[in-house]
């Protein structure tokens, strides 16, 4: 890799951060943009310099982590004709299916897989040659929804979820997943495929109401969020003495944000909810309810659901504002290793694998980019 490229990609990012003489003058938000700029790249040099022969990374069977890497790389600010994107561009399009999805045809992770490697497409189509293969994983996608379809009714708790094939029942991260690929597709909350999303991470939410009515929904009645209230249901966390599915941080910010995606507005007693829930359990140095378990993935979804609710400075519930941006770039710098890597030392959900880890990283720090603080 040039020094030329870097140069170009520090100095590209410097710029998109709004560091100028007259934003200078202002009170800002957010880490510094060279600060920033230089972690991204030194993280997108590891990803680079690690990546297959083939185009892949960790593994040639999976495209979910390749799909990953990828979009993360673009995330970073590398463009699609890079020799590395277009190698693992060309890798992925060996998954896709006659179907319409993206994944590989042994692996129970349809959902996972295709919602996943659709963003990383939608990041690199910038001049519609992957239009056909977008518009085909949408209705792939959509096909495999839990609705009537698949003989669910409404009033299942599979309803409008997705999930891991080989387990039979939807979860919320596989849901929160799917939206994000349907959002980036330009699908709005008046789609019935949206509609239907809601109606299941409803029911993933500990607060008793009209939308969950699950036997679950009163048990911990927090606010917080678990991963699934299907298959007898089921939560990272743990269960309560009475049978409750504890909340945790992870799932927390990952139904929320969909919540939002899914066109629910700040007053929405569900959205108060989850957000009094955040705000009892605040933090960037671990994923509340597990620790440093699927930490990188927390700090994806953190990022993610805080630019959701578009909210700069978040106030906890002691009543202390935190620089939300700059707290997490500063957390996610501070432990990166001097390759330029991320890693789990805790490998639950393969965190220990640098290239996943990384790619969580780097598309947390996408939303870290500073801008004027504006009251």
């Amino acid at each position: 890799m040039s020094n030329r490229f870097w140069h170009s990609l520090i100095l590209g990012l410097v710029v998109l951060g709004g560091i100028t003489t007259r934003a200078r003058a202002q009170e800002m938000i957010g880490p510094t943009a060279e600060t920033l700029a230089k972690g991204r790249s030194h993280g997108a040099e590891f990803l680079i310099a690690s990546q297959q022969p083939d185009g892949s990374w960790t593994s040639e069977k999976q495209p979910g982590i390749t799909g990953l890497v990828t979009f993360s790389l673009l995330e970073a600010g590398v463009k699609p004709d890079h020799p590395a994107i277009v190698k693992a561009l060309k890798h992925l399009t060996t998954f896709v299916q006659p179907d319409g999805g993206i994944y590989h045809p042994e692996t129970g992770h349809k959902n996972y897989e295709t919602s996943i490697t659709l963003l990383a497409f939608r990041a690199a189509n910038t001049n519609g040659q992957y239009d056909a293969l977008l518009k085909k994983a949408v209705e792939f996608l959509r096909g495999i929804q839990w609705d009537e379809a698949d003989g669910a009714d409404p009033s299942q708790p599979a309803y409008g979820g997705q999930g891991y094939g080989r387990s039979k029942r939807p979860d919320l991260s596989n849901t929160s997943f799917f939206l994000e690929a349907l959002k980036s597709s330009g699908v709005g909350p008046e789609d019935e495929a949206m509609k239907r999303a809601l109606v299941f991470i409803s029911r993933c939410q500990n607060l008793e109401s009209e939308h969950n009515t699950t036997e679950f929904s009163s048990k911990v009645n927090d606010g917080g969020f678990y991963y699934t209230p299907a298959g007898g249901g089921n939560s990272q966390a743990g269960n309560t003495a009475d049978g409750g599915l504890r909340s945790y941080a992870s799932m927390t910010y990952a139904g929320l944000k969909s919540m939002i995606y899914a066109g629910l507005e700040a007053d929405d007693p569900r959205v108060k909810a989850a957000t009094a829930w955040i705000r009892k359990n605040y933090t960037v140095n671990e994923n509340p309810g597990l620790g440093q378990q699927g930490v990188y993935y927390y700090h994806q979804t953190f990022a993610k659901a805080l630019t959701a609710m578009k909210v700069d400075l978040f106030e906890d519930a002691t009543g202390n504002k935190h620089d939300w941006r700059k707290e997490l770039a500063d957390h996610l710098l501070s432990t990166q290793s001097e390759n330029g890597s991320w890693v789990n030392k805790n490998d639950r959900w393969y965190e220990g694998d640098p290239n996943l880890a990384t790619a969580y990283a780097l598309m947390a720090l996408k939303y870290c980019e500073p801008k004027p603080l504006v009251r």
